[in-house]
């Protein structure tokens, strides 16, 4: 397979189509992207690397990060984490206030924002130095990485985040949360802050592909069993209310996020990212679901 000139040829095709699509405005630092921005890269288990467009561009990765935060969690408190988060998908939006009060403040999966603020309440609880410490598991995955907080997409979450602020107190309000509430939503906000480029990114979501070990060095990062699960999770529940569209149309786990990030993964075989800013009506990448729904189509892989 030579997933270069299939890459070459799709994006070419991809970054021609119209610029349809809005960026994240209600969030003041993602108004300010250039969204003309177009970036992927793909890594494999084999060692190939391949990247074009402004895949060396660092976005903020918004709700990607909430795979990361949840393995950690998953890796430090094991299968006790299922009392507390569900794994069906939503059905309704990310930041649904109507579901988690019929549902008792369990969130109904861990990738809606009820459900993230739930495992940064578990990391809070469970490391001594939540933000040193979640970074360092995050450079484990790929040690060359430079994936960092940035305070100024955090600082903008915060002046508007006032439905999460609702969400947390709910879910506190059913017990459901430890720490205090502004506690969490600071670190919550901080982990979705987390900005990269697509090399590193399609490189951190490698190991997801590799039953849980890292590539280089065969780092165990997760259980081959927590590992299935994730890419389960990754797979009914990555995209919103548009999980269920991204698997029929790509056919790939995958996590995105509204800063216009995108990354999906093929296991034992490869990673892929993908950046463009502006979105469609579900909250996700709109040039990037066309590249990958054409790349799988292309290539003829996916899990299908």
């Amino acid at each position: 397979m030579n997933f270069k000139i299939i890459i070459n040829e799709v994006f070419e095709r991809v970054e021609a189509l119209p610029q349809k699509g809005e960026l994240a405005t209600y969030i003041p630092q993602l108004a300010q992207v250039n969204s003309s921005k177009f970036g992927v890269h793909l890594s494999t288990i084999h060692g190939l690397n391949y990247g074009i467009g402004d895949y060396n561009d660092r976005f903020s990765i918004q709700s990607i990060s909430k795979v990361l935060s949840l393995s950690l969690a998953y890796k430090l408190v094991g299968e006790s984490i299922w009392q507390r988060l569900g794994v069906e998908p939503s059905g309704t939006a990310f930041n649904s206030l109507v579901q988690l009060e019929a549902d008792k403040g369990i969130p109904r999966n861990p990738f809606i924002n009820a459900g993230a603020i739930v495992v940064a309440d578990i990391l809070l609880s469970t490391l001594k130095n939540p933000r040193k410490d979640f970074l360092e598991f995050i450079h484990t995955m790929s040690p060359h990485s430079n994936v960092n907080y940035s305070k100024k997409v955090a600082e903008s979450e915060k002046k508007i985040g006032f439905r999460n602020t609702a969400l947390c107190n709910l879910i506190k309000s059913f017990g459901n949360i430890e720490n205090k509430p502004n506690k969490v939503l600071d670190f919550y906000f901080d982990i979705c802050s987390l900005e990269t480029n697509c090399k590193e990114l399609s490189d951190l979501f490698l190991f997801f592909a590799n039953e849980g070990c890292t590539n280089i060095d065969q780092n165990r990062i997760l259980t081959k069993s927590q590992t299935k699960r994730m890419n389960a999770l990754m797979q009914t529940c990555g995209f919103y209310d548009e999980s269920g569209e991204f698997a029929f149309k790509v056919g790939l786990p995958g996590k995105s996020g509204v800063g216009g990030g995108i990354v999906a993964l093929h296991p034992g075989k490869y990673s892929i990212a993908v950046w463009s800013p502006k979105l469609n009506a579900k909250g996700n990448s709109y040039k990037g679901i066309k590249f990958l729904e054409e790349f799988t189509s292309k290539t003829e892989m996916s899990i299908f």
